[in-house]
């Protein structure tokens, strides 16, 4: 029997994970127990971006005292790829080498530091060859991953003749360094008959399992991959975290060792890919009344050396072209352009934010050129329910409008705009600027079969309850979500549940904790497993009480009959459904339903729903410095009926200043040879409690929510992110009211201080 039960309380109103958080006591993969023989890693890289690998030379770092063994492509048992989507990635350079720091040599040693001097010390004659780092130079020499893709709808070529007004542009995005505080790391211990036990920082145990599987040529159950939890992953660790998993494995195996990497943060930075940059081309045409009659877009991905999730992303900047806007007639050409950079991958936002910076790029050089606000063409386009979406979707309980309206109501909209215009009036070495950013983001993988989910539940024989499922917790709080789902169910105290770690042998084929589906999927793949055990403890609470199970209702630890309580107890309940032989465990199962898409059209239904919102954003410019301020960011965001509203408004804050990072200050920078320059937190800069808004106002939009949804409670990871992007034109404005005459020759985000000072002084 479980005594005390009310001691140390759980408040599923927070992260159950913050108090072990702030104290020290969470465990990552790096504070894990090191079992005595264990092996340390590390990696030579190419010292070139690009080249013929003509040979490697060992035998100085093979000579050091400490090192037990190197490993080269050769040494590989299985297949030499990592690639998921589009087999192209080598584990270890075989040949040739594609990007600056590319994994040639694995060097494992008694100690970190050991190996780290081993691979100074490995040498390769590599015959160089030329190098591009410019997605439109790819392109143009026939460098592209996969297949371009383009979504069409009515006729834009008809379209752009009856339109009054007609403006083409360029907007480029940069890319954006994940950052997370615990860096990439895999840690493997050999089991009996080859098996394999892998602690991994990984968003997908899955990924790293397959990926090992075909590394080491032996099936997938021979490998068990376990997450306890990550210090951040931001979509960095969705596909990138198997590279390392399969390099702790290669060693584990092949010498029978326990072998651990946990890379330092230079050379994480410098060796992992980031969010994809884009060079896009648009065409915009607005009739008398400002709407949106023809929109075209091509736009140009930067995927780095290899695939990696590059065509996925490049997928969803397509569907999130068109941003919160309804446009009869859309054109739009995706290509994924390869060159010699670390292969860029998954971040918040998944391709969703680049499409979205260059439609909100199109209006406002359109509004500007126009003489008009922004916001005039903004406000008469936003969706409504029935509008189409340029995939074939249609847009239902579409909050585009009331977002909107409400945050123009809640937050008086025109008094900030005669605030702002005065204080531009009156002072001249300070300016401000006010953007607005409505969002529209769908909520799905869009690779139908990844939505599906599995969840194992354990009901002990003492009422405790062990809780599995494929969530990875991120930070982002699942956990605690997950925890809410089983106490609900069971109407349980907290305390009694555990949260188990991600582990394949548990909950197997999982996929990935990203695209902000997590907790729909594992939450109601949960809620399916909670429920067949609660439907055979109902039966054994009827059978006790002399009634029928249909009568019977579990509250607060307490069997109710007809909403009576009874003196039937949860542990009474619990305890003799073990004398009885009741199954007391259960797997759940969920896939989305009624989710399609045909890429042979490129039109469906890819979504469960969409998350919606708008931000307004009020920043001050130094016009002799070139520096800025964001004085505030109010925002109405489409929560629907949130399960956690403490939860969600830190990932709301969180994800806005993030993308506000992206947005101005986080500059990555690739000279010409492909070397990371911003490779060090010295040179790449990332909001901190200075650069953050000074004031960030969250408000619930009140709405019924989704029946997608986890308790009709909507997505929340990635959507605030999107938010950023009016950070960039907040600040444009803001140099426009310093000199007027000046409009950026193309849009180039991030808008850098440097940037800013240029601008105001142009002529």
């Amino acid at each position: 029997m479980i005594k005390n039960i009310t001691k140390g309380k759980v408040d599923t109103s927070r992260n159950i994970d913050s108090h072990n958080h702030v104290t020290g006591r969470s465990i990552y993969v790096d504070d894990l127990p090191e079992l005595q023989g264990t092996l340390y890693l590390a990696v030579f890289g190419s010292p070139v971006a690009h080249g013929h690998l003509r040979s490697v030379d060992l035998s100085a770092a093979e000579k050091l005292p400490g090192v037990f063994r190197i490993f080269t492509a050769k040494d590989i048992p299985g297949a030499n790829q990592i690639g998921g989507i589009i087999p192209d990635e080598p584990l270890l350079a075989d040949k040739e080498v594609h990007f600056h720091e590319m994994p040639i040599a694995l060097v494992a040693a008694e100690s970190e530091a050991i190996a780290m001097e081993a691979a100074k010390l490995i040498t390769a004659e590599i015959d160089p060859l030329p190098v591009i780092i410019d997605p439109r130079e790819a392109f143009a020499k026939g460098h592209i991953s996969g297949s371009p893709r383009t979504f069409q709808l009515g006729d834009s070529n008809k379209a752009f003749a009856e339109c009054a007004h007609i403006f083409e542009g360029k907007a480029d995005s940069g890319g954006q360094e994940h950052l997370y505080i615990e860096t990439q790391g895999a840690y493997a211990i050999p089991m009996e008959n080859g098996s394999l036990r892998i602690a991994s920082s990984t968003q997908g145990p899955t990924a790293v399992q397959r990926t090992i599987a075909g590394v080491l040529g032996i099936p997938m159950h021979k490998i068990e991959v376990d997450v306890t939890r990550l210090g951040g992953g931001f979509g960095g660790k969705e596909d990138q975290a198997s590279a390392w998993g399969a390099m702790v494995a290669l060693v584990a195996h092949l010498t029978n060792k326990p072998a651990k990497f946990v890379l330092h943060r230079m050379d994480d930075m410098r060796m992992t890919g980031k969010r994809n940059p884009y060079s896009s081309d648009y065409k915009i045409g607005l009739d008398k009344d400002y709407k949106i009659i023809a929109y075209e877009a091509t736009f140009y991905q930067n995927s780095g050396a290899a695939a990696d999730l590059s065509p996925a992303i490049l997928e969803r900047t397509l569907f999130h072209l068109n941003n919160s806007y309804y446009i009869p007639n859309v054109l739009a050409t995706a290509y994924s352009c390869r060159t010699n950079l670390p292969p860029n991958t998954a971040f918040r936002g998944f391709g969703g934010p680049q499409g979205m910076f260059v439609i909100e790029s199109a209006i406002h050089q359109a509004a500007n050129t126009l003489g008009i606000d922004p916001i005039v063409i903004q406000e008469a386009n936003l969706l409504k329910d029935g509008d189409v979406f340029p995939y074939g979707q249609i847009a239902k309980e579409a909050e585009a409008i009331s977002c909107w309206e409400e945050s123009k109501e809640r937050f008086d909209l025109k008094k900030i705009r005669e605030e702002v215009a005065n204080f531009n009036a009156n002072n001249e070495a300070l300016k401000k600027g006010l953007a607005l950013m409505p969002i529209c983001f769908g909520i799905s993988f869009t690779n139908t079969m990844m939505n599906n989910a599995r969840a194992l539940v354990h009901v002990y024989s003492d009422g405790s309850i062990g809780v599995s499922t494929g969530a990875v917790e991120m930070g982002q709080g699942v956990n605690t979500k997950m925890l809410q789902v089983a106490a609900h169910y069971f109407a349980v105290a907290p305390e009694r549940i555990k949260i188990e770690s991600t582990n394949t042998t548990r909950v197997a084929n999982t996929s990935p904790t990203a695209a902000s589906s997590t907790a729909d999927l594992n939450g109601k793949a949960l809620a399916h497993a909670c429920t067949q055990i609660l439907d055979r403890l109902k039966e054994v609470a009827a059978s006790s009480l002399d009634t029928s199970a249909d009568k019977i209702t579990l509250k607060n630890e307490t069997v109710y009959v007809d909403d009576i309580a009874s003196d039937l107890q949860w542990e009474q309940l619990i305890l003799s459904a073990f004398q009885q032989r009741v199954n007391l465990s259960a797997k759940g199962h969920y896939s989305t339903p009624t989710i399609h898409f045909d890429k042979t059209t490129e039109k469906g239904h890819p979504f469960a729903y969409h998350v919606y919102g708008t931000a307004i954003f009020v920043s001050t410019v130094d016009c002799i410095r070139g520096t800025y301020t964001f004085d505030a960011v109010k925002i109405v965001h489409d929560f629907g009926a949130s399960m956690n509203r403490m939860i969600d408004l830190g990932q709301t804050e969180g994800g806005l200043v993030q993308g506000i990072g992206w947005m101005t200050m986080e500059e990555v920078i690739y000279d010409e040879t492909g070397r990371l320059r911003s490779d060090a937190l010295s040179t790449y800069k990332i909001p901190d409690i200075y650069a953050v808004p000074k004031e960030i106002d969250v408000h619930f939009l009140k709405t019924d929510g989704s029946d997608m949804a986890l308790f009709k409670s909507k997505a929340v990871g990635e959507p605030p992110l999107l938010y950023g992007v009016g950070a960039y034109f907040s600040v444009i404005n803001a140099v426009r009211a310093f000199n007027p005459n000046w409009m950026p020759e193309f849009y180039d985000a991030p808008i850098t201080p440097e940037k800013v000072l240029m601008g105001l002084y142009a002529i």
